[in-house]
């Protein structure tokens, strides 16, 4: 507008002027090689003008031609990144449906044209690797990281998990690692690091993430308290298989005090001490802990202490006699002590004590409780005692309780068939 507006002022000045200056201005030459011109100053005025109004004529055409290009460009663009947004839906739809072919075709064709495209790549590298093309995996992941650049959270994560998926575990300690520095508070981490060393045996490094693990609330109690003993028994035998009794030996003292304190790590102890026959070592061990087991782990701890091999047993005696008194315990953990008890007098030759550390075995109610051993065991110190009746009594009455046993187990199966009946 303004620029017609400066065109129509420079023709009505030249209009209104041109009779004042009429037979008085004077003329213009262009001369070139070939060429001169002749003209008056008004004709140049107006050839200037109508130039002016040329070039602005051109520049009008050239700007409308590109806006329309831009609106075209833009329509064709809109439309392709709604259609691609629409077959993305439908590609994951098909991933929920388990059609992984379909869902990496919908999802990887359209990933660029999304509003999304990083978070489409990795949907379409793990739809990818769930039909087991891993070379398309890979590729998908290496288009998201062009866009995500090296440290993306969500690619990182994607990356690891299909490492996983393609059991290359120690790539995926590697990727697990560093994600670990990336976001050491994400859950998401924190679960694929626990998978990740799990299957890796990598317990010394599980062992120093526990605490992370805990504060991030990602278990419960009692699912935390499962992985802590599956750590533990992981680095008893990762000491014992690469360093020996020793290894675990010298190990053991470095370890913190609350540790050296838990019951489940103490019977953990004495039964690997006793598999690789260091009875002595395992012998000590339950001497310095038996006041300090839970009862929760008590039953294995007697069940350990039952096992041991020593030449001088009666300090241990004394002290379950004690220990078992004192806490005045009953039902399985009372059959635990005098069981132990009875073992450890039977490896002492001391057989009148142990058959009667054995009858109190045998007089217990709850014949749940109760092993075939240690009828066998009883009927032996009978014969040791030239007791023939007795023996034969005790073989009768193992008959006997296991029947009851059988028959009360048959029983309740059978009730819990008829109830899932009704």
């Amino acid at each position: 507008m303004f620029r017609v507006l400066f065109l129509m002022l420079i023709l009505l000045v030249g209009f209104i002027a041109g009779p004042y200056i009429s037979g008085k201005q004077g003329y213009v030459r262009i001369l070139t090689d070939t060429l001169s011109i002749e003209m008056s100053i008004t004709m140049l005025v107006v050839f200037f003008v109508i130039a002016l109004a040329l070039v602005y004529g051109i520049e009008w055409v050239i700007t409308r031609f590109f806006r329309l290009s831009s609106g075209t460009y833009n329509w064709f663009s809109v439309r392709k990144r709604r259609k691609a947004q629409q077959q993305i839906l439908q590609g994951f739809v098909k991933m929920d449906e388990g059609n992984y072919a379909k869902a990496e075709k919908l999802i990887g064709k359209n990933a660029k044209h999304s509003s999304e495209p990083i978070l489409n790549f990795v949907k379409a590298a793990e739809a990818a690797q769930q039909r087991g093309d891993e070379f398309s995996a890979n590729k998908y992941l290496i288009e998201a990281t062009e866009l995500a650049g090296p440290d993306n959270l969500i690619v990182e994560l994607a990356r690891t998990r299909i490492l996983l998926q393609q059991n290359k575990l120690p790539t995926a300690r590697t990727a697990v690692d560093s994600l670990l520095v990336l976001a050491p508070q994400n859950v998401e981490v924190l679960r694929l690091a626990v998978t990740i060393y799990l299957r890796s045996h990598a317990y010394s490094a599980l062992d120093k993430l526990l605490p992370q693990i805990a504060k991030s609330g990602l278990y419960t109690g009692d699912g935390f308290k499962e992985l802590y003993h599956q750590v533990l028994d992981g680095l008893l035998d990762e000491k014992m298989n690469e360093e020996g009794v020793e290894g675990l030996l010298n190990w053991w003292p470095d370890q913190p005090r609350s540790r050296r304190q838990d019951s489940y790590v103490i019977v953990g102890m004495i039964r690997r001490l006793i598999d690789s026959d260091d009875h002595q070592s395992a012998y000590q061990l339950v001497l310095e802990n038996l006041k300090r087991i839970d009862s929760s782990d008590m039953s294995s701890f007697l069940a350990q202490v039952a096992r041991l091999q020593v030449s001088d047993s009666e300090k241990l005696v004394k002290l379950l006699e004690k220990v078992s008194d004192k806490t005045d315990v009953t039902g399985p953990i009372a059959c635990g002590f005098a069981r132990a008890k009875g073992y450890l007098l039977l490896r002492a030759n001391q057989f009148d004590k142990a058959r009667e550390a054995f009858a109190k075995v045998l007089a217990f109610e709850d014949k749940s409780v109760l092993e075939v051993q240690d009828y066998t065991v009883a009927a032996y110190l009978a014969e040791k005692a030239n007791d023939a009746v007795a023996a034969q009594q005790i073989r009768q009455q193992c008959l006997k309780d296991t029947m009851k046993i059988e028959d009360k187990s048959s029983l309740e199966t059978s009730d819990l068939l008829s109830l899932e009946k009704k």
